[in-house]
């Protein structure tokens, strides 16, 4: 009967262990989540380069495997080309044809390809969002649904995205669809060329019209932004990562003043305010990586700046139809869209 006490007390006495030790790891496991939650701020403050990979995601090259040199693969009637914008950067552009020209475009060179940019049809130079490469499917999509509509479209993957060299930064990103604006209008005659950007890529569109405007005096033909936001500063605050953090102290001095030192202003508010071009604003109100009111509130500051009011426009998609942040271009009526806005600006 003795012995029998003793064993149940010493399985007690074991449960017990058992349960602190469990309790211990769990205290333990907390504490460990929490300082990685608490350093993380700091680690970007420190080293705004891991900051910058995480606003261009140019390492996340999806889809995987892809041979760029076969577009086919892909879209129809589309050929890959390389451009050097500097010495040391060599970047990767797709262009597809309009529907009226693929017939006589089989078993054409390289050469007749650059010549058809002058036949009449708009040209959109397409600049995506962070992330990716040029054959992720809803940039597929798109370059899909306005070449079938007549339009040249020419994909561009930046530097440091997909097979193109070199690294990402803004002056960088700037200097490549600079390099392509120019290209083209060499060779487009007087075919009308529009900056059509996503996301990160509206930053880039206006940072690039911007500089041809006050630098060189052209004005873009037409600029199209596509869930644009304000600047990288206010849409950070709005990334749905950055959520957790917004009521950490000193969020805005950590994260947010951070982007500054890493060389990231890509300030849309401001280059709207200088633009002659026609703009076009595109937000779905389900977005939610980066909220409509980027949309509304960079409309009406580049509306108010203005001379000629009616040449720009905004254009909300109601949530019940799902467009969210990237699909847009599921939307059948996108090419008529931009027509009518090409053809009400002239």
């Amino acid at each position: 009967m003795e012995y029998q006490f003793q064993a149940l007390r010493g399985e007690i006495q074991q449960g017990g262990l058992l349960g602190y030790l469990q309790k211990f790891k769990i205290k333990r496991l907390l504490l460990d989540l929490f300082i990685l939650y608490a350093s993380v701020p700091f680690v970007i403050r420190i080293f705004p380069s891991l900051l910058r990979k995480f606003i261009y995601l140019s390492f996340l090259s999806y889809p995987f495997g892809v041979d760029f040199q076969k577009p086919e693969v892909y879209l129809n009637h589309t050929v890959n080309f390389y451009l050097t914008s500097e010495p040391g950067v060599t970047y990767g552009v797709w262009h597809s044809l309009p529907d009226d020209r693929r017939k006589e475009a089989e078993a054409k060179d390289p050469s007749w390809h650059e010549e058809a940019l002058a036949d009449d049809n708009p040209v959109i130079l397409y600049l995506h969002g962070n992330g990716g490469n040029r054959a992720m499917s809803h940039r597929v999509r798109f370059a899909k649904v306005m070449s079938d509509a007549n339009f040249h479209v020419l994909a561009i993957d930046y530097r440091g995205y997909a097979d193109s060299t070199g690294s990402p930064s803004e002056t960088g990103l700037t200097t490549d669809v600079l390099f392509l604006y120019h290209w083209v209008k060499a060779r487009s005659g007087n075919s009308t060329v529009i900056f059509w950007g996503h996301s990160l890529g509206t930053g880039i569109a206006t940072n690039v019209a911007r500089e041809l405007k006050e630098k060189e005096g052209v004005i873009v033909d037409a600029v199209v932004l596509e869930a644009p936001f304000t600047n990288i500063r206010e849409a950070a605050a709005s990334f749905p990562l950055t959520k957790i953090y917004r009521k950490f102290p000193g969020f805005e001095y950590l994260i947010l003043d951070t982007m500054a030192h890493a060389n990231m202003y890509f300030p849309s508010d401001r280059n709207v305010q200088v633009l002659s071009s026609p703009i076009l604003i595109l937000h779905s109100e389900d977005d939610g990586m980066i909220p409509i009111t980027h949309g509304k509130k960079l409309f009406e500051i580049a509306r108010n700046a203005s001379l000629k009011k009616d040449i720009i426009q905004f254009i909300s998609f109601p949530a019940s139809e799902g467009y969210e942040h990237d699909y847009l271009s599921s939307n059948p009526d996108l090419p008529d869209i931009l027509k009518n806005f090409l053809q009400s600006v002239k």
